[in-house]
């Protein structure tokens, strides 16, 4: 058998995703903003599927902007937030970002000068909401922290970033790709943080690729990186109508199914049960990351190995029939180590060797038992001693 355990990479579209992609390229394939029949048809189809991605995470249609990805999201809220605030040239974000925050920060600070300030991080590389006001000012345009790591599933205290935002008048972006979809949402609820600017990709809860959103607060003024008529000027390009369509299938099947958090715990207890058993049977192997009841998503773990190479590993797991990943990668031929584990302070000989699995509502117990029994098999044939 195999087992896909790489769900925080991508997931497997659903089957109604699936209908209503091809539904779309079959009837609805015109331009969604030409005024004729069948153009109007695709509008709708766009609009309708915009409000089942609002209706997910409690917001109002007409503050979705749709875009490409979430990688596209987040360039639009940082370049956007900057462009609309020339007088400040600071954004404060963390260490442990995805690469889309983290790239693009470093290729600001390079190519036009914008100060990029660091967070200060605690324990298993979780962001300190209390340091954090040492690293706010006049100068800062934006803060912009994820809600639940890729790598490890570590979820930041966006309640208190958020209040800290707020007490200097700072707009809060929150990378929320690996949140959203997996965990409840709702904008309107006054207990959820007081995020500026959200964003999230279709892909991360069985979606298809190619579609993301950015949710913008109405008061946040945004210049548009790409230019033209589309979502209100703020994004321009014609839309992907058969993305988005199959993006609001998707929506709509995530919000049934957060309804019930039974499923949520299910997946838990089996990604308990992943650690518990390959920890059990691999003496020298730890867990990267908090490991407190809520501190991570349900569906993440990092497991280290320290001593092998995640390539190798990953690379033997596929041949015993798991899908896994490692948060690195490849350059000059070598695996380096993630970034967002040595930020997290775990040593090279540890990050090295970390394999991140990543489990969706469809893993099932067949599934961590056969990925236990690869681990030791692995382990065995490249020659573990912690």
């Amino acid at each position: 058998m195999r087992a896909y355990l790489d769900n925080n990479a991508t997931s497997q579209p659903l089957p109604e995703v699936r209908e209503a992609v091809a539904e779309a390229l079959s009837t609805e394939w015109a331009n969604p903003s030409s005024v004729h029949h069948e153009g109007q048809l695709a509008r709708r189809r766009v609009e309708l599927a915009r409000m089942s991605i609002a209706n997910l995470i409690g917001a109002k249609p007409r503050d979705m902007l749709l875009c490409s990805s979430g990688t596209e999201s987040i360039d639009l809220a940082i370049r956007g937030v900057l462009g609309a605030n020339p007088s400040k040239n600071a954004i404060v974000t963390s260490a442990v970002e995805h690469a889309a925050v983290r790239d693009l920060c470093a290729a600001l600070a390079r190519e036009q000068d914008i100060e990029i300030r660091t967070a200060p991080l605690g324990a298993h590389g979780v962001v300190d909401a209390e340091a954090l006001a040492s690293v706010l000012d006049d100068n800062v345009a934006l803060v912009s922290v994820q809600w639940a790591n890729n790598e490890t599933g570590a979820i930041q205290p966006v309640c208190a970033i958020s209040d800290a935002c707020r007490a200097r008048g700072v707009a809060f972006h929150c990378d929320a790709v690996q949140w959203v979809g997996k965990m409840p949402l709702d904008l309107r609820d006054d207990r959820t943080p007081a995020f500026d600017l959200l964003t999230l990709s279709a892909h991360k809860f069985h979606g298809p690729k190619g579609v993301g959103a950015l949710w913008a607060r109405p008061t946040v003024a945004l210049r548009p990186v790409v230019h033209g008529s589309q979502e209100l000027g703020r994004r321009g390009g014609t839309e992907n109508v058969p993305g988005i369509a199959g993006a609001g299938a998707a929506a709509d099947a995530a919000r049934e199914w957060l309804a019930d958090a039974s499923g949520r715990e299910r997946v838990r207890a089996r990604r308990d049960r992943l650690e518990s058993g390959i920890l059990e049977r691999l003496p020298g192997t730890t867990v990267n990351g908090p490991t407190g009841p809520g501190a991570r998503l349900w569906n993440t773990t990092n497991i280290a190995l320290p001593g092998l190479e995640a390539e190798a590993v990953l690379m033997v797991l596929s041949d015993l029939g798991v899908a896994a990943s490692a948060g690195a990668a490849c350059s000059s031929g070598s695996l380096d180590p993630s970034p967002v584990l040595l930020a997290m302070g775990v040593p090279e000989r540890v990050a090295h060797g970390s394999v991140r699995l990543s489990l969706s509502r469809f893993t099932t117990d067949e599934e961590i038992e056969h990925t236990i029994d690869a681990f030791e098999q692995a382990a065995a044939r490249l020659g573990f001693a912690p």
